[in-house]
């Protein structure tokens, strides 16, 4: 796969020719619909744009942190490559982060939709003697700015859009973007499990409140909340358990829980690999609740304490 680095890296070579065979290249591999545009070169870096924006919107809906979001790590294809310092957030918060170099929190969780702007820029300056007809550099920067500008709507559609499936809704109202911030902020005050909570609450559609409530340590905020979600979900023309099951489709009951992987990973460099494969085997099947895989589904125990990552791991 090209990287968004190649093209970095390009930008400083004086050859147009050799970028643009590289553009040709990535065009006829991966976006193939942009040469049939009156600008290619531009409707190709609208689509890397599209493409970044679906997978980074993915990532921040299941608490994913890549970890080290440098402009090599990105593709244009708009595939997860890299994985490294990379981890599954459990407490929400956005400014998680689990890589030992990343000092500054530059790749935090809750900065990962910036960061890919970012990175599109320079994959934006790399392009910018292909965007331009007649060497008008002034045209080329400003169509790259538009697809960039354009860039925080792109991603914040398809993180709505996740989101609103997450919580059973099947169309979009004025209040959804109230009722999505209200829980992910009252997730951070109480330091609750990301991905227990979004599982747990098809549950309460099917008359089980307990199993979302107890996650929070002051419940009567969650219980106004959860009151004022259910009305939403009962005002559409389904019922609570379609809903629910299609909940179920979108809200993995398990994810690569830190401590399961340091276990596997502590277990398999002597030589026993049975409990990672037992790991592969559950996150095969994410979203199937399966009897005798609780321990999978929890959060890592308090005794874990902080974590870090490595590029190694």
């Amino acid at each position: 796969h090209l990287r968004v680095g190649t093209f970095q890296y390009a930008a400083t070579h004086p050859d147009r020719a050799l970028v643009r065979r590289l553009a040709d290249h990535a065009i006829a591999r991966h976006h193939p619909g942009a040469d049939d545009a009156e600008q290619p070169y531009l409707a190709f870096f609208e689509a890397v744009a599209e493409a970044q924006a679906s997978l980074v919107a993915r990532w921040m809906l299941v608490g994913f942190i890549h970890g080290v979001m440098n402009t090599d790590n990105m593709t244009i294809s708009g595939e997860t490559i890299d994985y490294g310092p990379c981890a599954f957030m459990e407490a929400f918060d956005p400014a998680t982060v689990f890589s030992s170099i990343d000092h500054g929190g530059r790749y935090a969780y809750g900065n990962q939709p910036g960061i890919a702007q970012w990175n599109l820029a320079r994959l934006a300056e790399t392009l910018l003697p292909l965007l331009g007809a007649d060497d008008d550099t002034d045209a080329a920067v400003a169509a790259a700015t538009t697809v960039l500008d354009a860039y925080p709507a792109r991603y914040e559609g398809h993180w709505r859009a996740g989101m609103r499936a997450r919580l059973g809704l099947i169309d979009e109202q004025p209040r959804d973007v109230e009722l999505v911030d209200d829980l992910l902020a009252l997730l951070q005050t109480q330091a609750v499990d990301l991905t227990s909570c979004f599982r747990a609450l098809s549950s309460t559609l099917r008359g089980d409140e307990a199993r979302a409530r107890t996650l929070f340590a002051e419940p009567n905020a969650f219980d106004a909340w959860s009151a004022r979600w259910q009305a939403r979900v009962s005002s559409q023309p389904r019922g609570a358990q379609p809903s629910a099951e299609a909940m179920d489709r979108v809200n993995p009951v398990y994810v690569p829980r830190n401590h399961l992987v340091e276990e596997a990973l502590a277990v398999a460099t002597d030589g026993d690999l049975d409990p990672f494969r037992r790991l592969l085997d559950v996150l095969a099947q994410p979203f199937d609740e399966r009897p005798g895989l609780e321990r999978y589904a929890e959060p890592s125990p308090f005794t874990f304490g902080g974590y870090q990552t490595f590029c190694g791991t």
